[in-house]
């Protein structure tokens, strides 16, 4: 706005806002394509980190075999690993979905693994020795206790599976931010970059603030 920084280099927020209003119909219609992607993905990483974590924390064994090579999946740079997956699987929604499993079970995983090993020892023990089961057990005690962990855990890998989805399509599709990126950014249209950051920025932060709201009512025992 002052003329300090050339437009073509940083656009004013007048600009931003512009092309955003401008853009708006398209960018929804990118967007519910990503938020398809990301919500898939992340229920299949919950559901992968979940299994992982009742098998780690069931079996020492499997803690040993599986816990250094999850681990080792996380070093892998994001950027890496979407062209091979793109190479193997086309360009439909099948590798964007396997990246962002691949992001967000992790912190899923490793959430719930630590909740339900720092179980409280006394109600395990006393549940032991009044005869409950396994799965009593975990119902009672372990799962209840691992939900703070879990949601802590959810908070990360939700803005995860924006961010997933979203680099994944940097590398191919038909639709989606990430397409919707790279066209603009080719034509040197660096408001309507801004203006999709800020989008995503904001749906992050939308989405995080409703894992929020869902620990509130999925743990009303907890309070400030």
């Amino acid at each position: 706005m002052t003329g300090l920084v050339p437009e073509f280099m940083l656009p004013s927020p007048v600009g931003v806002a512009r092309a955003f209003i401008g853009d708006f119909p398209l960018l929804m219609s990118h967007l519910w394509t990503s938020l398809a992607e990301a919500f898939l993905g992340l229920g299949l990483g919950i559901l992968v980190g979940f299994l992982a974590a009742l098998l780690m924390d069931s079996f020492e064994g499997c803690y040993r075999a599986f816990y250094p090579v999850i681990v080792i999946t996380q070093t892998i740079p994001t950027i890496a690993i979407a062209p091979l997956l793109v190479l193997w699987m086309g360009y439909d929604i099948a590798p964007k979905v396997t990246l962002i499993v691949i992001v967000t079970f992790f912190p899923i995983a490793v959430g719930l693994l630590e909740g339900f090993r720092s179980a409280d020892e006394d109600a395990l023990r006393l549940l032991k020795a009044m005869g409950a089961g396994r799965w009593q057990i975990f119902r009672y005690v372990k799962f209840p206790q691992a939900l703070n962990s879990f949601f802590s855990s959810l908070r990360i890998s939700v803005s995860y599976s924006v961010v997933g989805a979203v680099i994944a399509e940097w590398l191919g599709g038909y639709k989606g931010l990430g397409v919707y990126m790279t066209r603009v950014r080719s034509a040197y249209a660096f408001d309507k970059m801004f203006a999709v950051i800020f989008l995503i920025s904001a749906i992050s932060l939308l989405l995080m603030g409703c894992v929020t709201l869902l620990r509130k009512k999925c743990m009303p025992w907890e309070k400030k």
